[in-house]
């Protein structure tokens, strides 16, 4: 090096250089120099080097070496540089550490030291930490700047005060400092974020009014706010105000609108988006990609992620681990696994190296495609490549063999764990014994759970709820109860999900009293009823023929801030319906919309529906399915078949039987018990030429058989295909047998095979003509 060695030389090496550990040997190798010194800012600029790229322990040791060599009361920059390399990788403690020391060493925090601190603190959630570093520096007398007074709002914010916030805003001039657009921000931010939507806009344009134009950082982090909100919209307007007076998007500002309209599944605008961002003269990068591939691979549009995968390459970027992981991942959630394989192989051939996400989403893969031999093989190959057995690695080979009820192979590799350096978490454990309990074998899994606590890994919630689950299923309820109560002994409590499983597996037993005790020693003991819970109540009530009793219960719900649903009427209803009252049914049916804000569906039309066919009140039935088709709930293959077995019932098979031929006029097409209904009743009734013409009907709906569609030669075809489908109805319990000898004689009728074809129109003009007659 030359004489002439300057500090300011070295500085600029060392931040040139991309190799810390180069830096530092050039900054060490400095000392050899005659005459020169390390000054302050070398020191500075070594230690942002050494501290931005993790090597801590260095850092550290330079900064001892830098207190013994340079006057203490000059090092605040390298202190600042200290406190916030720690606080980027997220080391709270250790920056707090380095200004604790600044006042033993003799270094006076100015406001900029506090405010490094302060703004770590805050970015990292420990407002009441920073609140005090803020008192202490008021106490010490140090002055506070607009940016002590921004990270001030922005600790309000956070913590959803976002009034104060606006308050500290409008005192700052009194306070000495002059609000800015960055301050300004972060309480538009804040006020959006609490769902003060209307005053954030007040706010944002009386910013934009004081000439305070936020450049494109401060908008960039209060678009990232209202994107994660799901305000894309929003921001899109914000967005219109400042392009208007200068602020020109950068890709960061794009990247945001893209990943938050993918967040929206608004993927066909992210997709023209990313599209206009040529022509904004802005270049795409490999971040801009990745994040509408992973959008679309979120959203099942894998081979559309592909194209872009494409796109991306021939554009000249080379696709990251992020990239190739996110469609492969797509693909086999999709149950594509040989595309993943293809793009995988692809992939691999061009560099890609496969990491533990990579085989954990073909072992998931192949699991859900029911192929876990294959998912076995993958994690054996991965594992004979060199990838590092872990937890996560083994939990979801394990999730897949157990779903797959494989629990011998799950517990093997759980064996296998320990010798491979993973020992089996509570998750392990959990995963087995769900796969257990779904089997039936909730005795087992309750061993499985004490060789659980034996190894050290204690039961967690998820572990009881599921045996709870198990022995409910299995009606097994004093097990289940005397579970809760192990729970309670070790220290755990139940959550809603424990009460709700024990409640609903009483019910189903038809333990109404007991029931009733657990709700109210829930209630006791703290834990929050939530809507299933009170559906389970009602339920229970209804069974026991006290309706009355759970009508009350809606008025409750209301009270706890719950608001009834389709399941909480729809079982009230029912509960009417079996004690004989649908009077008391119809009333609450018709309060359900206007008393309760709830809105009807096709499942509660369907309940009062059939409640009045089975009275044979056929003109209400069908004065409500005339309501139900107007208000939009489309009436279902059962609303069909209660409507016309009450025209059957009542002996009114012309009705019924035009009924069904008008709304297969309007494409419906009934299920087979249906048709059998109507069959059985014409027959009854003598009307076999009208059957006749249902089965050809059905034959011309293509509502037949498999073994009819193997038949090619058409005059083959049109003789053998009546005979199959009043054969196969009669198989499958849909007609009777009086019913199927008048059919299977009429099909073969000459008379009526002679006839032309019916069709819906013609079988319905003579549905009508005989309903004249």
């Amino acid at each position: 090096m030359s004489r002439t060695l300057l500090p300011k030389h070295v500085a600029a090496v060392v931040k040139i250089q991309t190799d810390p550990l180069k830096a530092l040997e050039m900054f060490n190798s400095a000392k050899s120099e005659d005459g020169f010194k390390h000054t302050a800012s070398t020191y500075k600029c070594i230690v942002q080097k050494l501290g931005h790229h993790g090597e801590f322990e260095e850092m550290e040791k330079l900064l001892s070496e830098m207190r013994e060599n340079v006057n203490n009361a000059l090092l605040e920059g390298a202190y600042i540089e200290a406190m916030k390399n720690y606080g980027r990788k997220g080391k709270v403690q250790e920056a707090v550490d380095t200004f604790e020391r600044m006042d033993f060493y003799n270094c006076d925090p100015s406001v900029h030291s506090h405010n490094a601190i302060m703004n770590i603190l805050v970015e990292f959630g420990y407002h009441n930490q920073a609140h005090k570093v803020y008192m202490r520096m008021r106490d010490r007398g140090v002055q506070s700047d607009v940016y002590t007074y921004t990270i001030r709002i922005k600790s309000f914010c956070k913590t959803a005060r976002p009034y104060a916030a606006l308050r500290l805003l409008r005192n700052m001039p009194e306070l000495g400092c002059d609000s800015n657009a960055v301050a300004y921000c972060t309480v538009v931010a804040g006020l959006y974020d609490s769902g003060e939507h209307d005053h954030a806009r007040e706010l944002f344009d009386e910013m934009l009014a004081r000439c305070l134009c936020p450049d494109v950082v401060a908008f960039n982090k209060l678009v990232h706010v209202l994107c994660k909100k799901g305000l894309v919209f929003e921001s899109e307007r914000l967005l219109g105000k400042v392009l208007k007076r200068g602020v020109c998007p950068n890709l960061f500002t794009f990247n945001i609108f893209v990943q938050g309209l993918c967040r929206e599944g608004a993927l066909d605008r992210a997709v023209r988006l990313l599209a206009s961002v040529s022509r904004e003269g802005l270049s795409l990068d490999v971040v801009t990609y990745n994040i509408l591939i992973c959008g679309l691979c979120r959203n099942s549009r894998v081979v559309e992620a592909e194209e872009y995968l494409r796109k991306m390459v021939n554009g000249g970027f080379e696709p990251d681990d992020l990239t190739y992981n996110s469609i492969i991942d797509g693909y086999c959630k999709k149950g594509m696994v040989q595309d993943a394989n293809r793009v995988l192989k692809d992939a691999v051939f061009k560099g890609f190296k496969p990491d533990e996400f990579t085989y954990c989403s073909l072992i998931n893969g192949f699991c859900k495609d029911g192929d876990p031999d294959r998912a076995m093989a993958v994690f054996k190959d991965g594992l004979g490549k060199g990838l590092r057995p872990s937890i996560v690695l083994y939990n979801t080979l394990i999730k897949g063999l157990s779903q797959q009820g494989l629990i011998l192979p799950a517990l093997q590799l759980m064996n296998e764990m320990a010798e491979n350096g993973c020992l089996p978490n509570i998750w392990t454990y959990n995963l087995v014994i769900n796969g257990l309990c779904k089997m039936g074998c909730v005795s087992d899994a309750s061993h499985l759970v004490d060789d659980a606590i034996a190894k050290g890994c204690p039961p967690d919630i998820f572990t009881y709820n599921t045996l709870i689950d198990g022995y409910c299923k299995q009606l097994k309820l004093d097990s289940a109860t005397e579970m809760v109560n192990r729970m309670w002994s070790q220290g755990m409590t139940p959550d809603v999900i424990t009460y709700n499983t024990l409640l609903n597996g009483l019910c189903k037993a038809g333990k109404s009293e007991e029931v009733m005790e657990i709700f109210k020693a829930m209630e006791e003991k703290g834990c929050t009823p939530n809507i299933i819970t009170y559906n389970i109540i009602v339920d229970s009530l209804c069974k026991a023929k006290k309706v009355n009793e759970a009508v009350d219960l809606l008025g409750e719900m209301k009270s706890k801030g719950l608001k009834p649903d389709v399941v909480s009427f729809g079982t009230l209803f029912t509960g009417f319906c079996k004690i004989g009252d649908i009077d008391g049914a119809y009333q609450l049916f018709r309060r359900m919309e206007k008393q309760y804000d709830v809105c009807h569906t096709t499942a509660t039309y369907n309940i009062i529906v059939s409640a009045f066919s089975e009275q044979l009140n056929m003109n209400m039935a069908m004065k409500l399915f005339s309501v139900m088709k107007n208000s939009g709930c489309d009436p279902d293959n059962y609303t069909y078949r209660v409507v016309i077995d009450g025209f059957c019932k009542m002996g009114n098979i012309t009705q019924g039987y035009k009924f069904l031929l008008e709304n297969m006029e309007k494409r419906f097409i009934p299920s087979l018990t249906t048709f059998g209904r109507v069959l059985n009743c014409l027959c009854v009734k003598d009307k076999v030429h009208e059957a006749v013409g249902i089965i050809h009907l059905m034959l011309q709906k293509g509502i037949v058989p498999e073994t009819v569609n193997t038949i090619f030669e058409a005059d083959k075809k049109v003789v053998a295909a009546p005979k199959i489908l009043v054969e196969d109805l009669l198989k499958k319990g849909h007609i009777a047998y009086y019913t199927y000898e008048l059919l299977y004689d009429g099909i073969r009728d000459k008379k009526i095979l002679k006839k032309r074809l019916p069709t819906v129109n013609s079988l319905h003009r003579g549905a009508s003509s005989s309903a004249v007659d």
